[in-house]
C-alpha cells in the first residue's frame, strides 16, 4: 500500500455538498476529486457514474485511487424508512424491498473496490445487519457542532476518527406530535422538500476537516 502524499489521488463520491472535497483541497491534496449523477460546477467534480469510475485508473493519471470517501444515498438504508418495507394492510412493500436491496448491493461495491483505503458512510442503517456493523460511530457534537447525528463509519485501512472538540449536544425541540427532535434538525422542515434532503445530507464542516487531516497523517 502506497503510503499517502500532496500527489495522492483521493475520490470522494456520492457526497453532494463537496465538503469532504474541499478540506482535503484546503490541505493541499489538489488530485481530490468528487463524483456524482448531479452537476456540480467545481473543477474537481467528475459528473457520472461512480461504478464507472471505480473499475477504472484515476482519470487524470495512470494510476489507481489511493483513498476513497464514499456516502451511498441512504434512502432506502436508513432503518427510519424501515416503516415504508410494509404496506398499510401488512403485506410486502416489494418495490421498497427490492431497492432497498439495491441500494446494498451498491454499499457493497463501494466496499470492495479496488481502492486501498476506504470509508463508507451512513446513518444508522440496515448495513449494519445486512453487511457489517460499523467500525465507528461519531457525532457531530465530538467536532464541533452543537447538533446530533448519528453517523456510521465503515473503514478500511483508515484509523477511527479522533473527536477534535467536543461541545454541547445542542437543544432538542418538542414537535406538535410530541416527539423530540433535534433544533438544527427541525429548522430544516422550514425548507422545501429538496432544499430539506440537501441541507441534510450534508457533512458538518468540523467531520469534513477531522477526515483530511486525520487520514492524510504520516503513516496512514
Amino acid at each position: 500500500m502506497n503510503r499517502l502524499s500532496k500527489e495522492s489521488r483521493i475520490l470522494i463520491a456520492c457526497e453532494e455538498s463537496g465538503a469532504v472535497r474541499d478540506a482535503f483541497i484546503r490541505l493541499g491534496y489538489t488530485n481530490t476529486y468528487s463524483c456524482d449523477i448531479k452537476h456540480n460546477p467545481h473543477p474537481n467534480h467528475i459528473q457520472g457514474d461512480i461504478t464507472e469510475v471505480l473499475d477504472q485508473f484515476c482519470y487524470f493519471s495512470n494510476t489507481h485511487w489511493d483513498m476513497m470517501i464514499a456516502f451511498p444515498p441512504c434512502t432506502y438504508l436508513a432503518l427510519s424508512g424501515n416503516r415504508w418495507l410494509y404496506n398499510k394492510d401488512k403485506t410486502k412493500n416489494v418495490d421498497r424491498w427490492d431497492k432497498r436491496e439495491k441500494a446494498l448491493d451498491f454499499v457493497r461495491l463501494l466496499m470492495n473496490a479496488p481502492i486501498d483505503r476506504i470509508a463508507i458512510e451512513n446513518p444508522m442503517s440496515v448495513i449494519s445487519s445486512q453487511i457489517r456493523k460499523p467500525d465507528q460511530i461519531i457525532q457531530p457534537w465530538q467536532f464541533g457542532h452543537k447538533a446530533q447525528k448519528t453517523t456510521c463509519l465503515w473503514l478500511k485501512n483508515l484509523p477511527l476518527l479522533k473527536p477534535t472538540k467536543v461541545v454541547d449536544k445542542g437543544e432538542f425541540v418538542t414537535m406538535g406530535n410530541g416527539s423530540k427532535m433535534p433544533k438544527w434538525y427541525s429548522e430544516l422542515w422550514k425548507l422545501t422538500p429538496k432544499e430539506r434532503a440537501e441541507q441534510r445530507s450534508k457533512t458538518f464542516k468540523g467531520i469534513a476537516n477531522a477526515m483530511a487531516d486525520q487520514w492524510t497523517r504520516e503513516g496512514n
